[in-house]
């Protein structure tokens, strides 16, 4: 797995001129599927996101986590995050993982990530062209890898 997590003040997701996620302060994860991840990852990927402490203190120090903030969380499926670019002028996607394998983990990771927030976790549309809007907070941005 992938996850581009940006640090939002605000951040949504809208599909066919319609916004069917929204967020205020909290995270945007852009998610890519590789090919061999197994349900093994997501539990590691849902600590480490909840853990992660990305949020400024009273010493403008990145002491807090999303949990210490009752921070939101929006999870947006990306498979081009396995975007081959090594060769020739047109990425190639063959690390990513076929889509039936990737919705049935995006949607676990889902799943997994609001059993351990203990709230609603928002989404994209899993294979849909979605325009997503964000005010990255600092910028921080950060790549989890597995």
């Amino acid at each position: 797995m992938r996850i581009v997590v940006q640090r939002v003040s605000e951040a949504s997701v809208t599909v066919d001129e319609k916004i069917i996620g929204k967020i205020s302060q909290g995270y945007l994860l852009l998610v890519g599927i590789h090919q061999t991840d197994t349900e093994k990852s997501l539990d590691y990927f849902v600590q480490k996101i909840l853990n992660l402490r990305l949020f400024t203190d009273e010493n403008d120090k990145m002491n807090l986590s999303l949990l210490d903030v009752d921070g939101e969380i929006l999870v947006v499926s990306q498979f081009t995050l396995y975007a081959d670019t090594s060769k020739g002028r047109r990425p190639a996607f063959t690390q990513a993982a076929k889509p039936e394998h990737a919705k049935e983990l995006y949607e676990k990771y889902i799943s997994k990530l609001e059993g351990a927030l203990g709230k609603k976790v928002e989404t994209g549309e899993f294979g849909a062209h979605m325009e997503v809007r964000l005010t990255n907070d600092g910028p921080v941005t950060i790549l989890l890898e597995s």
